[in-house]
């Protein structure tokens, strides 16, 4: 027997693999795919009329599902549980329900974390989710922002005009010979009120994008929050 497979053997005894989405623990065939039979069709999808929004800066603004429940639940483990191979089954599935039209552009990028945040984290859960999705699709990926300054979360921001104060300059362009004339899918796990990614957007169009289009994972429901929607 091969090392690699007793190890990974050894591993399931201690650690039995369990859905992405609603954590359960999965067996047979649902290993391979580390979601279980309820998630595969249970989970919160747009269908295509209700996947866009309308965000200020953006040409289209893209979200697969809604982030409550499980969904939820399963992007603040990949997000704080250091469980980053979630972007690969995450990916898969924009892929799979995704039309190429919806995603259409020239290159691919993310809403980058601050360094702080990143050596904090491990990882940047944007740039797995745009590399990933980006390679699967068959599009070229590249770090077209750089944050540089430290901003306070914004789920911890309370209103629409707080959230857009609090992110206000906080990122620059980079490789502006990338940026120019070029339409960019900027890509980020979630949305909620829009503010980073219509900021990034607005950096990004300065900087001579003939088009930004945004596309993410999740998308909050304000009204839940008790915002109002743009």
């Amino acid at each position: 027997m091969e090392k690699n497979t007793l190890l990974n053997r050894v591993l399931g005894l201690f650690y039995p693999p369990r859905c992405v989405w609603c954590h359960c623990f999965l067996k047979g065939t649902e290993k391979r795919d580390r979601v279980c039979r309820t998630c595969k069709t249970s989970l919160p999808v747009f269908n295509r009329e209700e996947r866009p929004q309308v965000l200020p800066e953006l040409d289209s603004c893209i979200s697969l599902m809604e982030y409550t429940g499980k969904v939820r639940q399963s992007i603040l483990r990949y997000k704080f549980s250091g469980l980053s191979f979630y972007s690969s089954i995450y990916t898969d599935l924009m892929i799979s329900i995704l039309e190429k039209e919806e995603y259409a552009c020239d290159i691919v990028t993310w809403v980058p974390l601050s360094r702080k945040r990143l050596r904090s984290r491990g990882y940047d859960q944007a740039k797995l989710l745009a590399e990933g999705f980006a390679e699967k699709a068959g599009l070229d990926c590249e770090l077209l922002l750089k944050k540089i300054r430290n901003t306070a979360p914004q789920s911890g921001t309370g209103s629409r005009a707080e959230r857009k104060t609090n992110i206000r300059d906080a990122y620059i362009p980079l490789y502006e010979n990338k940026i120019v004339g070029k339409t960019i899918l900027l890509m980020d796990d979630i949305v909620t009120t829009g503010s980073t990614l219509s900021e990034c957007a607005r950096i990004l169009k300065d900087a001579g994008a003939k088009q930004v289009r945004a596309l993410t994972l999740a998308r909050t429901d304000l009204q839940t929050l008790g915002m109002e929607k743009p």
